[in-house]
Parts: C-alpha cells; structure tokens; sequence
C-alpha cells in the first residue's frame, strides 16, 4: 500500500470532505476493498438462501454475513466516507456527496445533501453546470 495512501487512512470514524481528485486518487482502494468483501460475501448468502427458516444453523450463518458486512462498513468509515448502504459509499465535497455504488467502474455521480441516492446527477453535469470549487482541487 503507498504512503499516500496509509496517510488517507483515519483512526476515527470522522467522514472527511474530499475534492475530485482526492476521492478519484483513494477510489481504486475503496472498490477493491469493496469488491473482495462482496465476494467474501456470495457463498454467506447463497447458503443462507438456500436454508429454511426453521433451521437451527441460520443463526450462525447471520452472524458471519453481519461480520462481513461490518467489517467492510468499518474500513470504508476509516477511509472518511460516508456508508449510505450496502456497497454504497460517499465521499462528502464539503456541500454535497460523490456518490459510489459496487460494482460501478468509477466515481460518477453526486447529490447534495438533501436529495440522496435518489437524486444523483451525472457529475460531468453537475461539474459544467456548477463549476463547484471541489472539482477544482
């Protein structure tokens, strides 16, 4: 992992506010992070799909799709950003999110605070109809 890197990593949980360039330079992390979390995460849900609810064993196999899903809430909240659901993530600009959701190849879109997932834009849009300081930096 580069030093860059590290340096973008926090012990709280605090989100941070990210221009463009800052949460382009720490998304390739964040979608890897994310990717081998959902792939962890297939075999938990596939058995759990195919257990009756009756059975004693759910339980335990609960507990390990938790864990997972935990674990990865905890790295992206290291990271600074936002946990919106599952493997949806936002990275704050300060007046609003760029807004990431596995398995999309980039980061692509925003919202301001108040409108949510709902309420993306492309960011190309928002970008050339704004021009928000953020995509400056």
């Amino acid at each position: 992992m580069s030093e860059a890197v590290l340096q973008q990593i926090s012990t709280t949980n605090d989100p941070r506010m990210f221009t463009l360039a800052e949460a382009q330079a720490l998304f390739p992390l964040v979608r890897r992070i994310t990717q081998a979390s959902y792939a962890e995460l297939v075999p938990v849900r596939q058995r759990l799909e195919s257990m009756v609810p009756t059975d004693p064993r759910i339980v335990q196999v609960e507990r390990e799709y938790e864990a997972i899903v935990k674990r990865w809430v905890g790295k992206m909240e290291r990271l600074g950003l936002v946990v919106k659901g599952l493997w949806l993530v936002d990275f704050d600009t300060g007046d609003g999110y760029l807004c990431w959701k596995f398995p999309e190849l980039r980061i692509s879109h925003y919202h301001t605070y108040h409108e949510g997932y709902a309420g993306r834009r492309p960011l190309a849009e928002v970008m050339e109809e704004l021009d928000p300081d953020w995509a400056r930096g």
